[in-house]
């Protein structure tokens, strides 16, 4: 008998650039026999994989399912047992917001050997690919990172919290709450707090939007800026324009 052990590997695809994916779940895509990807996992990666490795698109985009949580997790079962090894490929990490805890979980009760490979998160990556730091030495000590919408679709109450502090807070998935995250900060009298919304993170289809507190919905609308993004409040906000200026002042030095 050609027996194949029944395995997960929860494997992170970081935040969207091909290259920001890592070398260990690079080395993990070519083992695979089984590989169930999300939407927002570029599909680039897949030139990486076992190339008689079955694929599953599995969906899992707001809005946007074609397979449900509990069929996902079947269907993990299903195929590890017929045939073996199975990634399950996912955007970011797998650990933040990414339900890869649950996945693991649900495989290991049905005796299922598991693994977590870490990706980068979006949640940092991101903001820094736009040359916004989530903490910087006299501007902000601490970072905080929010789903924008709960499991009930409501608006996480951590915000509140985030809100009063000092510290940097990146909210994913938290552009259909965007009102009301604002208010949130407006009420703490930031009003002037600045605020960076980024589109497609780290991809060819990247944009960007900066305001504050007070200004950023009406950007958001002009630059017609949607999901999938994340959302950026804090003071290190203002390092992207400071960089930028220190630039063209050098470049405008050299000419002279």
């Amino acid at each position: 008998m050609n027996f194949k052990t029944p395995k997960l590997s929860v494997v992170g695809a970081g935040p969207g650039d091909v290259d920001l994916i890592t070398v260990k779940a690079i080395k993990v895509l070519k083992t695979a026999n089984v590989i169930l990807y999300d939407a927002l996992v570029n599909k680039e990666l897949l030139d990486y994989i076992n190339p008689n490795a079955e694929l599953i698109f599995v969906g899992k985009r707001k809005g946007c399912y074609r397979y449900e949580q509990q069929q996902i997790n079947e269907l993990i079962i299903q195929r590890a047992n017929l045939k073996g090894h199975v990634v399950r490929l996912k955007g970011g990490d797998p650990f933040i917001f990414g339900r890869g805890a649950e996945e693991m979980e649900y495989a290991a009760k049905f005796g299922l050997e598991v693994a977590i490979i870490p990706g980068i998160s979006s949640s940092m990556a991101v903001a820094a690919s736009q040359n916004i730091p989530v903490t910087k030495r006299g501007c902000a000590e601490s970072f905080w990172v929010i789903t924008g919408t709960t499991k009930e679709h409501k608006i996480s109450k951590d915000i509140q919290l985030a809100a009063k502090s000092n510290a940097t807070v990146v909210i994913l998935m938290g552009m259909s709450k965007l009102s009301q995250i604002v208010q949130l900060f407006a009420a703490e009298g930031k009003n002037e707090l600045p605020v960076a919304v980024i589109q497609d993170g780290t991809t060819i289809n990247e944009k960007i939007g900066i305001g504050t507190v007070s200004s950023i919905e009406n950007i958001v609308i002009k630059k017609q800026l949607s999901n999938p993004a994340i959302i950026v409040l804090g003071e290190v906000v203002k390092h992207r324009q400071r960089v930028l200026e220190i630039q063209e002042k050098y470049t405008k030095e050299l000419v002279l």
